[in-house]
């Protein structure tokens, strides 16, 4: 079976923690593939708030994920604190890639717990279509 292959860029373009609640955690004892996608969703959501904006304005308009792409590398349990940093991927005229590399601290090393991708769209939800992503955005997504 071919497998997806996510590769990160190396810029972080921000570190994002957040703990593995007991909520997250599935009937095998461990973090369920539910639960990380909702981690990533609040890293992006931490991400965007602390740079001025949200998932429904970026500088002009919303965003909406048309993509997303895990590998799953170990296992994370109750207790953790995942460590999420964001990469920025391609960007074009109407969208860009984020990309998450999750690690956790275990035995005194960072354990790669997961890679993921997310391709986000910009789009105007007032009147239902895509849009241009903004040049306040692009600003920082660029540097």
């Amino acid at each position: 079976m071919a497998r997806i292959k996510i590769i990160t860029p190396e810029k972080t373009i921000d570190t994002i923690n957040i703990p593995v609640r007991i909520g997250d955690i599935n009937y095998g004892n461990h973090l369920g593939n539910d639960s990380l996608v909702s981690i990533i969703h609040e890293a992006r959501i931490k991400w965007l708030s602390k740079n001025g904006f949200s998932e429904m304005n970026i500088g002009g308009c919303g965003t909406i994920m048309n993509e997303l792409a895990v590998n799953y590398l170990n296992e994370s349990f109750y207790g953790d604190t995942l460590i999420i940093q964001i990469s920025i991927g391609e960007i074009s005229t109407s969208s860009f890639e984020l990309y998450y590399n999750i690690t956790t601290p275990r035995a005194d090393k960072e354990l790669k717990i997961a890679k993921a991708k997310t391709g986000m769209v910009c789009y105007d939800y007032e009147n239902k279509k895509i849009a241009a992503v903004p040049k306040a955005f692009l600003s920082l997504i660029e540097n």
